[in-house]
């Protein structure tokens, strides 16, 4: 394989029953009446990281259970360590807070912080992180941080390492992730294979601990959402998912990444994968239970998705609220738009610290179309925490 690294940040720095009104009770479905939900799983077919339902679990770990991290404190020759660990520590450590909530509970981060600076050999700017880092060079960096680690380290307790620099390396610009090749040597510390890492860098400062989840998701096999090139980074999904804007209005985890994840079951999953139609009652991603997304499939590789989302939990600074569109390409490489949000309201102007596609939201009444694939979704009543809504296909 092609030795890559995942930098999730770089880009960024720059510029988931009652019948409402004027609908049948009997016409509203649970998803367990109709097309199994397997029926809309998608493949993955870049090779690496993507949207598609199934996940290479040699590449990448299980994004379920306890996740035991072990956090490094490193400096260098030419950025001596400064301020207390445990500043630093407490910089990241309500990424555990964040994963447990936007996880439903079932994705916990254990985070152990190793409670001293580990000196390593090189200059902070030697490792080539402006931009231009190259696999050898980062694996190179994860290697010194374990080595300085020492032999009375036992690797083998832990599932990922956080290498966190001081904060006067400003050389160590930005928090790519590291995922081990398991065709290479790589990095062996005591007999434990080193396969995953997050190495923050400054960029840590600007984007809080949400950093810390974006880039574990990529340990998981998430792409990123936001665009690699054009002048508009934010341009596919806004600031709907932190793995395109992690400082976005709303940006827990999409549904069809929580149903990727195993965060949400088969049996919350409304499934159109061929002609027909249905009503479901979705229920808002942010809080638990209920019918997480609805699917319609369009192709080998591609579907629309429908979920219902609300200004709650990790979402509390949402632009708009409603039921949130959008296409999913499992073919379409990280970086370059595998999922991409349809705008309900194209025309809205954005509230301060909204962009466009934060104001994406439909409400009732509203409907989109694609002629192309003859989906339709229809938006039919709005509750509290629910969205009903009815999903065809021509």
């Amino acid at each position: 394989m092609n030795s890559r690294i995942l930098a999730g940040a770089i880009a960024l720095a720059l510029p988931f029953l009652a019948a409402g009104p004027g609908v049948a009770a009997s016409s509203v479905s649970s998803p367990a009446s109709s097309s199994p939900a397997s029926d809309c799983a998608l493949p993955g077919r870049t090779g690496w990281t993507d949207e598609g339902h199934t996940t290479d679990a040699t590449q990448f770990q299980q994004p379920l259970g306890t996740k035991h991290v072990l956090m490094l404190f490193v400096d260098f020759p030419d950025a001596p360590a400064t301020g207390d660990l445990a500043d630093y520590y407490g910089q990241l450590a309500p990424a555990a807070d964040w994963m447990r909530q936007d996880s439903y509970g079932r994705t916990r981060l254990d985070i152990t912080p190793l409670n001293r600076w580990l000196h390593l050999p090189q200059d902070s700017g030697s490792y080539g992180f402006q931009r231009g880092i190259s696999f050898e060079q980062h694996e190179a960096y994860v290697r010194q941080a374990v080595e300085a680690a020492g032999p009375d380290v036992d690797f083998s307790r832990y599932d990922l390492l956080y290498i966190v620099p001081t904060r006067s390396a400003s050389a160590i610009t930005f928090s790519p992730t590291y995922l081990y090749d398991p065709a290479a040597p790589g990095i062996v510390a005591g007999g434990t294979r080193i396969k995953w890492a997050v190495t923050f860098g400054q960029d840590m400062y600007h984007w809080g601990p949400k950093v810390a989840d974006h880039e574990t998701s990529h340990t998981f096999g998430l792409p990123d959402l936001y665009a690699f090139d054009g002048t508009d980074p934010h341009r596919y999904v806004g600031g709907w998912d932190l793995m395109g804007l992690i400082s976005g209005p709303a940006p827990q985890h999409l549904g069809w990444e929580r149903w990727k994840f195993g965060w949400i079951d088969d049996r919350q999953i409304a499934c159109l994968p061929t002609t027909g139609s249905r009503t479901v009652r979705l229920r808002a991603i942010e809080r638990p239970g209920g019918t997480k997304i609805a699917v319609i499939r369009t192709g080998d590789t591609t579907a629309y998705v429908a979920e219902s989302r609300r200004a709650v939990g990790g979402d509390t600074s949402a632009c708009s609220t409603g039921v949130l569109i959008y296409r999913v390409d499992t073919s379409v490489q990280t970086g370059y738009g595998p999922i991409r949000v349809i705008n309900g309201n194209p025309d809205a102007t954005p509230p301060e610290g909204c962009r466009p596609l934060d104001m994406a939201a439909y409400q009732p009444g509203q409907s989109f179309t694609d002629p192309a694939t003859g989906v339709r979704i229809d938006v039919r009543h709005r509750g509290p925490l629910t969205d009903t809504i009815t999903v065809s296909k021509q």
